[in-house]
């Protein structure tokens, strides 16, 4: 049999975003790939106490915190939190150009009160609270805490949010010996979204140390992805696929594009695709 490694992201891949319901269809068709022998891994930006709802539906190893923490079974292979210095500089620079930051550790994460504050501003002027709502709902969901309450645990990236493209460019020019930006597009409120991740690591790198450790070559691998923060997980593996919902410029950089997530793309890709069959979906399906 040629045994696969499947890395699927989670947020507008596997789940819609920031949630931890995974659809049935999806569920399934992982159980089915699992049972034909290949593996299937989470590959995703959050950290380990941020995806650990998602762990009941089983999979063979986690990718954690876009690469910065790797399971494989029970077994850690990788773990590479900022140094202290490194943390502090990050955090500095950002606020000093009026970023917010959302810190990422391994267990939880906290966000910049600032944020909220913007949210309801924004909301009191256009009319529209369905960002702040957004927000609120992840943070709950996701177990994000406010900023206040952090004491000082290891950081593996930070997620950030800006008004100024200009700020961003000033903090990369800042930080850009030890850190990578990756930046997406703006939301209703103006709101440039991105991550600083650690030039140690990536999904694209981290998609590589599990097929070491595992002894498979890459082009074994396929990634399934939507956004531009899965671009190194989707150039790394044998073959890539974007979500319908995804990012635009994604879709034209993957191999193949999939259906959305509200329409069982993961099921519809693993079929297409020969992870798993037809009889069994019928079987299933009565």
């Amino acid at each position: 049999m040629n045994r696969k490694i499947i890395f699927l992201d989670i947020d507008g891949t596997l789940t819609e975003p920031g949630c931890n319901e995974v659809p049935e269809s999806a569920v399934w068709a992982v159980r089915q790939a699992r049972s034909q022998g290949h593996y299937v891994y989470l590959c995703t930006g959050r950290n380990y106490g941020m995806l650990t709802p998602l762990l009941k539906y089983r999979f063979d190893g986690i990718i954690g915190s876009a690469g910065g923490y790797i399971k494989c079974g029970e077994k850690v292979i990788y773990d590479c939190p900022m140094t202290d210095m490194q943390k502090q500089s990050v955090l500095d620079v950002l606020e000093r150009n009026g970023i917010y930051r959302t810190v990422e550790c391994i267990e939880s994460a906290y966000v910049d009160d600032e944020l909220k504050a913007f949210l309801r501003k924004d909301a009191a002027r256009t009319g529209s609270s369905e960002l702040l709502r957004w927000q609120e709902q992840m943070e709950k969901n996701l177990h994000i805490y406010p900023m206040r309450e952090y004491q000082g645990q290891p950081v593996y990236k930070v997620v950030i949010m800006s008004a100024s493209m200009e700020s961003l460019i000033q903090a990369h020019e800042a930080l850009q010996e030890d850190f990578d930006f990756c930046i997406q597009e703006k939301d209703q409120s103006g709101l440039i979204h991105g991550e600083v991740i650690n030039k140690a690591f990536d999904k694209g790198k981290a998609v590589e140390r599990v097929c070491r450790y595992l002894n498979i070559p890459l082009s074994n691998t396929i990634a399934i992805g939507d956004s531009m923060n899965d671009l190194e997980m989707i150039q790394t593996a044998g073959f890539s696929i974007c979500m319908q919902n995804g990012s635009e410029k994604l879709k034209k950089l993957a191999d193949d594009v999939c259906p959305s997530v509200r329409e069982n793309g993961i099921r519809t890709a693993f079929l297409k695709h020969h992870l798993i069959y037809e009889e069994r979906l019928q079987a299933c399906c009565g």
